[in-house]
């Protein structure tokens, strides 16, 4: 069952062009990340969904409800939607208790006993309830203005780059909660963020915004793996883009003879490849006769990043292909200036012809 359905959503400011005309659909209970780069147009579409703004042209639709047709919109305050901004937007003069129930009117039956569920769901201490938010770290602060989102039971859940003024561990922890959190609680989502591993790994559907358009949506994996054209492609990740000619489900390239998914496709073409998929073998001097007819390149750069190294590797017999990236186990990837044999492990994506 959709829960919201965007048609024909566009939006313009001035003689810009925010929105060229969205369609979108959420599943009811699922959690969509709209991932772009600054401008894409990812923040307007939230606006309008949230809204804060209206659209010049198109509908949007709740379930049943009709927010949005053209610049006749229901008001934000009237939607059921809860929102959580990029700083949390706390209120510094408030307890923890008083920003988590904000939204409930004083005579609410049960307020106290509603806002300590609360604080239970966010995975906070109670003993919390009393301090200010420049008490609290950066990860508390968002799960206090989760929990105040949270408060009025919304039926669509909208969080604007939430998790972005986190360090990197506690990021990865707090995204990770808040997902379990949100799913358990089967509240529809929708997540705006520049971080593409962000996106892949917070939602079941990722739209990749660009120019005010949705370049493709999808599941995660279908988008890393099968994107519509190399700029999607390279934005969702390191991409290895190659030409070649393809015939009976093998492309011929710089990397030899690949195994391709699509059996249909002749001519030329291009393929991609993620830097994961490229394993190196380092080979001794005496050993490049033996490897004659295989792929080999140099490494020319070694960056360790922990568990794995991103190599830059200049193929020998290619010399116009530009150096490749790959990534290696970390404590066993070759040194700068090592020989090394190339090969791919599964199949290449072919792009659509003119992508």
């Amino acid at each position: 069952m959709t829960t919201l359905d965007l048609h024909a959503v566009h939006k313009t400011y001035g003689a810009v062009t925010a929105l060229a005309g969205i369609d979108l659909q959420v599943r009811e209970g699922s959690r969509t990340a709209i991932v772009g780069p600054s401008g894409s147009g990812k923040t307007s579409l939230l606006r309008i969904i949230a809204g804060f703004e209206a659209p010049d042209a198109g509908r949007v639709v709740l379930g049943d409800q009709l927010l949005a047709d053209g610049p006749a919109i229901v008001p934000a305050h009237l939607r059921g939607i809860g929102y959580v901004p990029q700083d949390g937007a706390l209120f510094p003069h408030l307890s923890v208790a008083d920003n988590v129930g904000f939204g409930l009117p004083r005579h609410t039956p049960q307020r106290a006993q509603r806002v300590d569920e609360l604080m239970e769901m966010v995975a906070l201490d109670k003993a919390m309830l009393q301090r200010r938010p420049h008490e609290l770290s950066g990860g508390q602060q968002q799960r206090v203005a989760l929990a105040r989102a949270l408060a009025l039971r919304p039926r669509l859940m909208l969080l604007d780059e939430p998790f972005s003024a986190l360090d990197t561990g506690l990021r990865a922890v707090t995204r990770k909660a808040v997902a379990q959190l949100l799913q358990s609680a089967g509240i529809t989502t929708i997540l705006v963020t520049h971080d593409q591993a962000e996106a892949l790994s917070f939602a079941d559907q990722v739209a990749v915004m660009r120019e005010g358009r949705l370049a493709q949506v999808g599941r995660p994996l279908d988008l890393y793996l099968r994107p519509t054209d190399p700029a999607t492609a390279n934005f969702l990740g390191e991409a290895v883009v190659l030409p070649a000619q393809l015939s009976a489900g093998w492309a011929e390239c710089a990397l030899g003879r690949i195994a391709i998914h699509d059996a249909q496709r002749s001519g030329a073409g291009q393929i991609m490849l993620r830097p994961e998929q490229l394993q190196l073998t380092e080979l001794a001097n005496e050993g490049l006769g033996a490897q004659a007819n295989a792929c080999l390149g140099v490494v020319l750069e070694a960056d360790f990043c922990g568990p794995v190294s991103e190599l830059t590797v200049r193929l020998l017999a290619h010399a116009g292909t530009a150096p490749l990236l790959v990534r290696s186990p970390g404590l066993h990837a070759p040194a700068v200036g090592a020989t090394v044999c190339i090969s791919v492990q599964g199949h290449a994506h072919v792009f659509a012809p003119g992508a």
